[in-house]
Parts: structure tokens; sequence; C-alpha cells
């Protein structure tokens, strides 16, 4: 291993380790997926299969840029992961702590007024319009138990 080679990475948050290829590591990131993870190998033009231990500061700092801001950065208004936000009105893509905590306050949201995702959310039930007459049962499963022999 040569010098300029780093175990771990810290990128948005997270921490990666630094024998990953660069479009897989990237998607180790809460929040960036494959199809992002794609476009920005794509658009810095760099080589997917590079591993991220490799990357210099500037390389780094490049990527975070892109995932924090993508509209910026000429992509689509559908790679944001949080279109037209409730707060701010702006196209917004969240990453690793962020994303849930605004995940938990949308839900948390349903439930303070009451809809009805809001009720099913709170009796811990399928919210999706899914059957729930015999799956999603929580609690232990009961079968036949056999004797020793």
């Amino acid at each position: 291993m040569s010098e300029d080679y780093r175990h771990i990475i810290r990128l948005s948050g997270s921490d990666i380790d630094g024998q990953e290829n660069l479009l897989q590591g990237l998607t180790r990131v809460k929040g960036v997926g494959l199809r992002l993870s794609r476009s920005i190998v794509t658009k810095l033009e760099m080589d997917p299969s590079q591993r991220l231990g490799f990357l210099t500061d500037a390389d780094i700092k490049k990527i975070e840029k892109i995932i924090k801001d993508p509209i910026a950065s000429d992509f689509p208004d559908w790679y944001v992961n949080r279109p037209r936000d409730r707060m701010s009105g702006r196209m917004l893509h969240l990453t690793s702590s962020d994303l849930d905590f605004a995940h938990r306050n949308d839900i948390d949201r349903l439930r303070r007024i009451k809809s009805w995702r809001g009720v099913r959310h709170s009796l811990g039930l399928r919210v999706r319009g899914q059957h729930t007459r015999t799956t999603g049962r929580g609690g232990m499963a009961v079968g036949v138990s056999r004797k020793k022999a």
C-alpha cells in the first residue's frame, strides 16, 4: 500500500471502508443510491472501479458538494430525495441523520393530524393498503413442538 492510501474515508457523515470501489462505496452513504452514485462518478469523470482509499481530499470535497446539492450540479429535479420540502418549498437532498430526522418528523406530523396513515403508524399496522388478515402478524411463530427422543 502506498502512503496516500487511507483505510477509512469520511464522506457526508459516514465512515466508509477504503477497500470499497468508488461506485459501491458511495452507496454506503445513507440517501445515496446506485443511480446517484453512478451519475456522480460519470459527472466527475472518475474510474468507478477505483478504490475509495486512493481518493484525494479535493475529490472527496467535489463528491460531497454534489451529494449535498445535486440540483446545483445540473442534475434533474427527480434526483433529489425530498422534492418540494414542506418547510422551505425547495428541492432538497438529505443524507444520513438529516434524512432520518425528516422521515421521523413526517410520520409524527401524520400522527398529529390523525390522518389515516398516521393512525396506522400509531397502531403499528400496515400503512400502504396491504392485506393484514394473514400476513404481518407480530409475535412468536406458532408451530408443533416435538418430544425429545
